[in-house]
């Protein structure tokens, strides 16, 4: 795999900047995020999942949301974007979740 053009600081930054704002609104998914931080950092698959002792298999199923990764894993990706591993309250039903769903709206039990 080629490697992806080198970004320069500004770049990076204004990257970092984005993916932070997106997830601390709550509108970027795992997958996505992965993918991004990964372009953000200017590597291709290979290259990430060497910095991050990670197989390529893993890197291309956590990039399509089906790896079910570690704490350990996530861990280790998240600290170079200053992110920390978290609970993430869901959204209020009737409101859109991070992956894009609507959350049902729960029957009332009230009588």
């Amino acid at each position: 795999m080629p490697r992806m053009r080198k970004l320069s600081k500004d770049e990076i930054r204004v990257r970092r900047a984005d993916i932070s704002a997106r997830a601390r609104a709550g509108k970027l998914s795992l997958p996505s995020a992965i993918r991004e931080i990964r372009h953000a950092l200017g590597l291709n698959q290979e290259e990430f999942a060497k910095l991050f002792r990670l197989t390529l298999r893993q890197v291309k199923e956590l990039e399509r949301g089906v790896a079910n990764p570690t704490a350990e894993t996530l861990n280790r990706i998240a600290k170079v974007f200053g992110f920390n591993l978290g609970f993430v309250p869901r959204p209020a039903a009737g409101q859109e979740s991070v992956s894009g769903h609507r959350q049902p709206e729960q029957a009332s039990t009230d009588e």
